[in-house]
């Protein structure tokens, strides 16, 4: 049986003012290792990413997000 550890994580962002920073953060954020998808919701300013949380944690996925320039917070929505 495989060891399934995905994780979907809702972060908040700030600091989006065009739509290019939204393919900014996702490539960022996608290139992290155990990161599976990212989609980044450009008018409600959140990000959503499937990762494997043994590889990258929450606090790696706001790293990544402050990198590309922007400012991120774990979200419960």
């Amino acid at each position: 049986m495989p060891d399934n550890t995905m994780t979907h994580t809702l972060l908040r962002a700030e600091g989006f003012s065009c739509p290019s920073c939204v393919n900014k953060i996702e490539k960022r954020v996608g290139r992290l290792d155990g990161v599976d998808a990212v989609k980044v919701h450009f008018a409600t300013a959140r990000i959503e990413v499937d990762h494997d949380e043994s590889q990258t944690s929450v606090d790696d996925l706001v790293d990544a997000v402050a990198k590309a320039g922007y400012t991120a917070t774990p979200s419960a929505f």
